[in-house]
C-alpha cells in the first residue's frame, strides 16, 4: 500500500538509508529541543472552522515574488540529496516542476546548480551560504546565468550548530559524492562573512531579488526591510543551529507584524500536514517551505516519491480548507485559529 501521509514516508526513508546519512538528515542541534518543538508548536494551535460555506471549489493558487505556483507549498533548500537517491537534487527539481511549485536549490547540493536548472520543470531560487566574498560572487553569477529567479541568503549560520547524533554516527559525505558547486574551491569553513552591510553589498551584485532565511525576531525583520529584501523566511534551520529558540510557527506572528506587508514572509520548519500549512497561512505566511518530508519521498521512490509527498500535502491542505469553510487563500486569516 502506498504511504497515506508524510510520516509513513519518513519510516520508509529511514529503512532505506544508511544510518549515518539518516542521522545527518534527521538530527537537530544539542538536545534537539527546537527540533521537537517545531512539530509540537503546531499542536498547540486549534482550528475554528466555519460551516455552511460553499466549498465546492477550493482555490490554492498563489504567487511568490510574482511567480505563479499551484499551491502555497514549496520545496525548501536542503543539502546532499544524493544521500537519499542517486538522482539527487535533479529528481527533486523534477518533482517540484511536476507539482507546479517552486524549489530552492542549496549551496551544498550534490548536483551542481547548473545540473539542477537543466533538470527542473519549474521555477528555481538559489540558497546562498556567505562563505567569502569571492565565493559568493561566483555563485551569484552562476545562479543568474543558469536562470534562477532569486537569491535566498541564509543568515543564521555564523557558525555551525553542533549536531551530536551526527558526531556519534561519524558522518562523512561518501567518497562517490561531492559538494557539486565547489569542485575547485570547496570552503570547509564557518559562515563568517556576514553582517548587515553584507546584505547591501549582495544587493549591489545582482538585480535578482534577495531573500533572507533565518529570521526569528521583529528586530531583524525590520532591519531586513530597511535593507531592501524582497522576502523573509521565518526559519530556525530545522532546529539544526541554535537549540532553544522558538518554533517557527510561534515566531511567525511578530515577524509578520513588524514587516507590515513591505516584503513577503514565508515559513519553514515542522510542516508535516495540510493543517500545518493552513495554520501558517492564517498567521500571515504567504507560503511554506518543506524540507525533510521531500527528502523522505526522494529516498523512498526518487522523483515520484518526492512528488507524492507534495501531492499528499496538497490534498490535505485542500481538505483542511474545505472543512474549515475557507475556499480561497484570501479567506484564510487569524480568525481561523485559537491558541490552547
Amino acid at each position: 500500500m502506498a504511504p497515506v501521509n508524510v510520516f509513513e514516508y519518513e519510516a520508509l526513508a529511514q529503512a532505506r538509508m544508511a544510518p549515518d546519512a539518516w542521522a545527518f538528515y534527521s538530527s537537530g542541534a544539542w538536545d534537539e529541543v527546537t527540533l521537537r518543538d517545531n512539530r509540537a508548536a503546531f499542536e498547540r494551535i486549534w482550528l475554528r472552522p466555519r460551516v455552511l460555506v460553499d466549498v465546492s471549489v477550493i482555490d490554492m493558487r498563489t504567487t511568490v515574488l510574482g511567480i505563479p505556483v499551484s499551491m502555497p507549498v514549496l520545496v525548501a533548500p536542503t543539502a546532499a540529496h544524493c544521500l537519499a537517491h542517486p538522482d539527487g537534487e535533479c529528481a527533486t527539481a523534477q518533482a517540484a516542476g511536476k507539482a507546479q511549485t517552486l524549489m530552492v536549490a542549496s549551496t551544498e547540493s550534490t548536483r551542481s546548480l547548473e545540473e539542477i536548472a537543466n533538470a527542473a520543470g519549474g521555477p528555481l531560487w538559489f540558497q546562498l551560504y556567505m562563505y567569502t566574498p569571492e565565493n559568493v560572487e561566483k555563485l551569484v553569477r552562476r545562479a543568474e546565468n543558469a536562470g534562477y529567479r532569486a537569491i535566498v541568503a541564509t543568515v543564521d549560520g555564523a557558525r555551525w550548530g553542533p549536531k551530536e547524533r551526527v558526531l556519534h554516527a561519524d558522518f562523512r559525505l561518501p567518497p562517490h559524492l561531492k559538494e557539486a558547486n565547489f569542485i575547485e574551491d570547496n570552503p570547509q569553513v564557518d559562515n563568517v562573512f556576514g553582517t548587515w552591510e553584507t546584505i547591501s553589498w549582495l544587493r549591489s551584485l545582482t538585480s535578482l531579488p534577495i531573500l533572507l532565511k533565518g529570521i526569528l525576531t521583529a528586530e531583524d525583520a525590520l532591519l531586513a526591510v530597511e535593507h531592501g529584501v524582497a522576502g523573509i523566511f521565518v526559519s530556525n534551520h530545522g532546529g539544526r543551529q541554535l537549540d532553544g529558540v522558538q518554533a517557527t510557527i510561534d515566531a511567525l506572528p511578530e515577524v509578520v507584524a513588524a514587516v507590515q506587508g513591505r516584503c513577503e514572509v514565508y515559513l519553514d520548519g515542522g510542516i508535516r500536514r495540510g493543517t500545518d500549512v493552513l495554520k501558517a497561512l492564517a498567521l500571515g505566511a504567504r507560503a511554506v517551505f518543506v524540507g525533510r518530508p521531500v527528502l523522505w519521498g526522494l529516498a523512498a521512490n526518487g522523483a515520484d516519491g518526492a512528488y507524492d509527498v507534495l501531492e499528499l500535502l496538497r490534498r490535505e491542505l485542500e481538505l483542511a480548507m474545505a472543512l474549515s469553510g475557507r475556499p480561497t487563500l484570501d479567506s484564510v486569516d487569524a480568525s481561523l485559529l485559537k491558541r490552547r
